[in-house]
């Protein structure tokens, strides 16, 4: 595929333009064209994180309380069980007794999902959420290689 850009014409109903147009306007996009480019790639990135093996990046954002008993001693035990996974971490405090600890981990789509849902069921983690995107589809790689095991995709061993 060549580098430049194509023109296309897309046919809309009045209610789907209103729809486009109002996204358009609230993620600051600078034109419909972006605003429709950013929805293909969302779907080309859904499409390859489908793929088991795909490469995958994933976040992982977590809330918790520090002076929750040994809060910090398990949350530092999951990101050692997922080490080859986990490729840095941010310790942010809020205010009062709160902090935020953001992951950033790498590896194929199930085992970023399962690291992040063990991260998240961590004793005294209040809540969290994670995201896994495609680095191919800004035409990158994570460098993380899958030398898994089938049966230890899921979970790395202790």
């Amino acid at each position: 595929m060549s580098k430049g850009v194509v023109r296309v014409g897309v046919s809309l109903e009045p209610e789907l333009l209103r729809i486009l147009d109002a996204w358009v306007d609230g993620r600051s996009s600078p034109s419909r064209s972006d605003a429709i480019r950013s929805l293909i790639r969302k779907e080309a990135s859904d499409r390859t994180l489908a793929d088991p093996d795909a490469d995958a990046l994933g976040i992982v954002s977590l809330l918790y309380r520090p002076s929750t008993p040994n809060v910090l001693r398990r949350l530092t035990a999951v990101e050692h069980r997922w080490g080859e996974h986990v490729r840095t971490t941010t310790h942010i405090h809020l205010r009062e007794d709160a902090c935020a600890e953001v992951a950033v981990l790498m590896g194929r789509p199930r085992e970023i999902e399962a690291a992040s849902e063990d991260l998240r069921g961590v004793k005294g983690i209040l809540e969290g959420g994670w995201l896994a995107v495609a680095p191919s589809i800004a035409g990158g790689r994570t460098g993380h290689h899958h030398p898994h095991r089938p049966d230890s995709r899921d979970r790395p061993s202790d």
